[in-house]
């Protein structure tokens, strides 16, 4: 157990240091919402409010669900894919060392950086913009993104099932980018028509964000969103293990 444990944690590290030496994920997931923020909140200006909420507040929210999710799809997306492809698991399952371990090792340092991208996020716009709320609002919001970042993580498993790791990169940053905006975090969805809200409602990204701005405005978490983000994790999750248990099988 005790070999298995430092396996692990070992693998975890190696996560962290290779995400962190990414510069798609450095861009894409801290640097870019951090200056979405900024550009947006100053062009817009703070005496705007969205949902009872000052335009800043409520987009920084946007920005901090953009930045995990930006790290849950573009990043792992491809590292599953490019390991699939290079034999990486293949390699593992003739090791001492048990399946459960690769899968734990991933998804523990993908929620250590999701932890550091949300604090990030809430530091440097926070204090840039002298955004004020109460620490529990700080801490419910930013627990709220990070364990919805999870569901996003099973959407990357399932990109990262392709054995194309070129094709995955192309395909998650189109899905980041369109779930991005079609579910209002560069901006509010009171802006897009009835028929843009309504499709706005059903897509993860909205749900997510969803959250945040609700805790931020005083209200609580809506059931109907918290059951429609968890089926969506089951439905990555369940598919994504299909077509590798085929794929494997072939």
């Amino acid at each position: 157990m005790n070999t298995t444990f430092k396996a692990t944690w070992a693998q975890c590290k190696a996560e962290l240091i290779r995400t962190i030496r990414n510069r798609r994920f450095v861009f894409f997931s801290v640097i870019m919402p951090v200056a979405l923020f900024y550009v947006f909140a100053s062009t817009v200006g703070d005496d705007v409010t969205v949902g009872n909420t000052s335009w800043p507040t409520y987009y920084l929210m946007s920005m901090t669900v953009y930045g995990v999710i930006g790290a849950s799809l573009t990043t792992f997306a491809q590292r599953i894919s490019r390991e699939r492809v290079q034999g990486w698991t293949r390699l593992l399952r003739i090791t001492p060392l048990p399946s459960w371990s690769y899968v734990l090792s991933k998804v523990v340092a993908q929620g250590v950086i999701n932890v550091a991208i949300v604090l990030f996020v809430f530091i440097v716009g926070g204090l840039g913009k002298h955004i004020d709320l109460p620490a529990s609002v700080w801490v419910e919001s930013g627990l709220w993104i990070w364990i919805g970042g999870f569901a996003f993580m099973a959407l990357g498993t399932l990109i990262g099932a392709m054995r194309n790791p070129d094709a995955v990169q192309v395909l998650a940053l189109i899905v980041y980018m369109s779930l991005s905006i079609l579910g209002g975090l560069w901006f509010p969805t009171s802006s897009m028509s009835g028929f843009m809200q309504e499709i706005a409602k059903i897509t993860p990204t909205y749900r997510l964000g969803q959250g945040a701005w609700n805790l931020i405005a005083g209200e609580t978490l809506d059931w109907a969103g918290i059951g429609i983000l968890a089926a969506y994790a089951i439905v990555f999750i369940l598919l994504s293990a299909y077509i590798m248990k085929k794929q494997d099988a072939v």
